[in-house]
């Protein structure tokens, strides 16, 4: 046993060996993603790297990185080798773009199969499962306010209490179609993805509910960060592009979502922006 595990350990040291090894936790693992744009903003920055938990709802099959080109055949016909968990309302996920699978975005999940959703005036109306009662304890337990529309109760801007980086841009008009959008059920197994940054999101009011087939995983914890936008944004003001966002190393998803609630903003670069500090 212990001349195994020496010639595994000198296997391992081999350029071989690395390799296998690095694909094999990139296939089932985690996987590190950049992000690219500022549709989770402030929850998510453009420049925060991350890894991804890939075993999170289960394991998806594995593609090879960069080419995108998949390992194994999908022998279950729902993208994964071994079915877990489904993505939970209010969870952010990463998954395959549904216009184009090669292409990974990050979004929160706002609604799951079954439940009836609605955009009016840029508020998001949900009845989870079109249940009166479910909608109400759903409510009760985001903090959220109940309204009656048209004889049904439906929970108003249901994430943006518990999860403060959700918010609008008053300066910004989407297209009519999704300013008021559905309403619409969501397919079984399939799941509504939205950006926090809810006026700057190319999201499911434009493509529709994503399948789990689909689904990859969900953000573990920001390994970098950096600033990466156009200078005068917001977040990056002051900033050069590539100045390293410290305050953001290191940290999970939910200790970044636990400082917003704080009254604190991650989002921005520390000691880098004072005049948006002062705001």
């Amino acid at each position: 046993m212990k001349e195994k595990l020496k010639k595994l350990y000198n296997w391992s040291n081999t350029w071989t060996g690395t390799i296998v090894i690095v694909l094999l936790i990139i296939f089932f693992l985690a996987q590190a993603f950049v992000i690219p744009s500022g549709s989770m903003k402030r929850t998510l920055l453009p420049g925060d790297a991350l890894f991804a938990k890939k075993f999170a709802y289960g394991v998806p099959i594995p593609h090879i990185p960069w080419l995108e080109i998949p390992v194994l055949p999908d022998f279950r016909g729902d993208g994964h080798l071994i079915d877990g968990p489904r993505p939970q309302r209010g969870d952010i996920v990463i998954f395959r773009f549904p216009v184009n699978p090669k292409m990974h975005f990050v979004k929160r999940c706002v609604a799951v199969g079954g439940d009836k959703l609605m955009v009016r005036d840029k508020n998001l109306y949900l009845r989870v499962q079109n249940s009166d009662q479910q909608t109400v304890e759903f409510a009760k337990k985001m903090k959220a306010a109940v309204v009656d529309i048209n004889g049904e109760k439906w929970v108003m801007n249901p994430y943006m209490t518990l999860h403060p980086g959700v918010h609008h841009d008053p300066h910004v008009d989407f297209p009519e179609e999704v300013i008021n959008y559905g309403p619409i059920i969501v397919p079984k197994d399939n799941y509504f993805m939205m950006g926090d940054n809810r006026d700057h999101s190319n999201d499911s009011r434009f493509w529709g509910p994503v399948p789990y087939k689909l689904i990859v995983g969900k953000p573990w914890f920001i390994y970098m960060s950096w600033v990466m936008q156009k200078p005068g944004e917001d977040e990056a003001e002051n900033c050069p592009n590539y100045t390293i966002r410290w305050n953001r190393v290191g940290k999970t998803i939910d200790e970044i979502e636990e400082e917003l609630r704080e009254g604190k903003k991650p989002y921005l670069t520390a000691g880098c922006n004072p005049k948006a500090n002062a705001k």
